[in-house]
């Protein structure tokens, strides 16, 4: 079983039968599987009976801490963060929120645009991570209208959009943002967006 990985594996030939063998596909499964820290092996009751196929992979990496959690116990920067997570898609903002959990932020999730107001006026966030293309608003808006409330002046807004083009990020800064990041977002970058506006480096409000 564990040959079957290998590359251009080959079975013995019964009587009269040309010689098989399984290519490339699952020595690439294994090889990719192993690139994220993964693993994956078979098994099977004998011949007639089937195989079994374990892949496990681990969920998230867990961040390195900085220098300062370091000295802080371990403690990552991130946890004395309130973020807002706004994004009509569902599943990715609840992806975002649990790694967000993970290291330590408090999060709450927005859908559309009109609710991010209201929202952030209860929650008061030290950041909010937002997306461009919402339904009832666009971020350009709602990042404006959040511009406008004193109570969230201190708040760092991160536009976290699948645009990605010079204009689009020039019409985020027009438009209040403090950061313009582009989807896929790079976990590594945005841990060092959210720790530079620690309790320590909140931006201040402009003007």
């Amino acid at each position: 079983l564990e040959k079957v990985f290998q590359l251009f594996a080959q079975v013995t030939p019964g009587p009269g039968q040309l010689a098989s063998g399984l290519g490339i596909g699952l020595f690439l499964v294994r090889s990719l599987i192993e690139m994220h820290g993964g693993t994956v092996v078979a098994e099977s009751a004998g011949p007639g009976q089937g195989s079994t196929f374990t892949v496990t992979l681990p969920c998230l990496p867990v961040p390195a801490p900085t220098p300062a959690a370091a000295a802080a116990g371990g403690r990552a920067e991130a946890s004395s963060l309130r973020v807002l997570v706004v994004d009509d898609n569902v599943d990715a903002a609840e992806t975002l929120t649990t790694f967000l959990d993970m290291i330590g932020a408090q999060t709450r999730a927005v859908y559309d645009g009109p609710a991010v107001v209201p929202a952030a006026l209860e929650f008061r966030p030290d950041v909010v991570l937002l997306d461009i293309g919402l339904p009832g608003m666009s971020g350009y808006d709602v990042a404006r209208a959040l511009r406008a409330e004193p109570a969230l002046a201190r708040a760092a807004l991160v536009a976290l959009t699948g645009w990605g083009a010079e204009d689009d990020r020039r019409k985020a800064m027009d438009a209040g943002f403090d950061h313009h990041l582009t989807k896929p977002v790079d976990l590594e970058v945005l841990q060092g967006v959210l720790h530079s506006h620690g309790p320590d480096g909140i931006r201040t409000a402009k003007g």
